[in-house]
């Protein structure tokens, strides 16, 4: 059984080698860094937390965003980003696709209603429920009451 070489692999080999896992994960995050940049060169308005550049596929970049104004921003200039990506890539991406994805907090555990209420509504009113309440229809008559009955205990 022939020895393992002790000797050191070079790093800079591997990042160079033009096949391989590792060479195309540099060269797929290399060109999502060039892309990005043409986002932030045409649109420097955008926040960096709000959108990012999420993958490619096929000649389409895909841009997530996290709300529908940012998404709208991005629609004016589509057309902007669109002529820069086909330059600067020699028509390997001619298209953008724009996904929202919003960014969700976590909702605390335990929230308890009655006494979000009774912590908004003041005993003025509460008076002004219970006087709207007597000429609402009675299913409705009774839930406002019910309500106002939760006005600073």
């Amino acid at each position: 059984m022939a020895r393992k070489s002790k000797i050191p692999t070079d790093m800079s080999a591997l990042f160079n080698s033009t096949s391989g896992t590792l060479a195309q994960i540099t060269a797929k995050t290399n060109s999502l860094t060039i892309l990005s940049d043409i986002v932030r060169q045409i649109c420097p308005d955008l926040p960096e937390d709000a959108w990012k550049i999420a993958n490619f596929k096929g000649k389409s970049l895909v841009i997530e965003v996290n709300s529908a104004v940012w998404s709208q921003r991005l629609q004016f200039e589509r057309m902007n980003i669109c002529h820069e990506l086909t330059q600067v890539t020699e028509n390997q991406f001619n298209q953008i696709e724009i996904k929202i994805t919003p960014y969700r907090t976590k909702v605390p555990e335990k929230t308890v209603l009655p006494d979000a209420i009774s912590s908004t509504i003041s005993k003025a009113t509460a008076t002004q429920l219970l006087a709207v309440a007597k000429n609402a229809p009675e299913g409705l008559r009774k839930k406002i009451e019910k309500l106002a009955a939760h006005a600073n205990k």
